[in-house]
């Protein structure tokens, strides 16, 4: 499991962030093919992604932020099985009906996040077909309102793909938006563990002249007595 979980690492080294989720989610949903999982709605993505964290690192999770009335540092704790369930649509269009709008578009993918810049392009990529009193409208026209009740729509049709959280400041009371970017948060752990596995892995083939897959093969708990020896000598 450690020598794989590093693979995994060494190729997000390599990778963009944006792409680095999708490394992630080759190990989360193992088997599935890429194109497979750039199809699926985010919502999907982040619960797995959530899934996957709390089978490596466990359900709490240590957040910081800073409060945006005060700007008090604030840290608390998420419980990473409350975060994202999967969503209950799948491929099915969706409508928004407003002001003589009507405007039919899908639920965003996690291809279409790697491909656009901005929720512009989103929505524009997403959108099947939009009406304007009956009139054909490019996607790429759409008013600022209308792509407004588009995102809420999405929002509440995938509630896991956008874990956005309101944290109370216990200094002012202001209430802080922090939108909580799983795969990021998650590539941050793997990082951190990598490289102090690997710092444990150079210090025992010192000591011992263990290969790297010998010393990955020891449990945590011997691993970490050897180091404990290799400190008292």
């Amino acid at each position: 499991m450690s020598a794989d979980l590093l693979e995994t690492w060494e190729r997000g080294l390599v990778c963009p962030g944006p792409a680095r989720a999708l490394v992630l989610h080759q190990v989360a949903r193992p088997g599935a093919a890429p194109d497979e999982l750039l199809g699926l709605p985010v919502g999907a993505r982040e619960a797995d992604l959530c899934a996957l964290r709390r089978s490596l690192f466990g359900d709490r999770m240590e957040v910081r932020a800073e409060c945006s009335g005060c700007g008090e540092a604030l840290e608390f704790d998420l419980d990473a099985a409350t975060l994202a369930s999967r969503p209950d649509r799948g491929g099915e269009p969706l409508r928004v009906v407003e002001g003589g709008w009507e405007v039919e578009f899908r639920l965003p993918t996690a291809g279409d996040l790697l491909a656009v810049a901005d929720r512009g392009e989103l929505i524009a990529r997403c959108t099947i077909a939009a009406r304007h009193d009956g009139r054909p409208v490019p996607a790429v026209e759409l008013p600022e309102a209308i792509q407004r009740l588009l995102a809420v729509a999405a929002e509440r049709a995938d509630p896991a793909g956008d874990l956005t959280l309101r944290v109370s400041c216990p200094g002012c009371g202001a209430a802080t938006p922090l939108q909580l970017d799983i795969a990021g948060y998650l590539w941050a752990e793997l990082d951190f563990w990598a490289r102090d596995l690997l710092l444990d892995v150079h210090v025992l083939a010192g000591a011992y002249g263990w290969t790297e897959p010998e010393i990955l093969a020891l449990s945590p708990v011997r691993r970490r007595y050897y180091l404990e020896l290799c400190a008292d000598a």
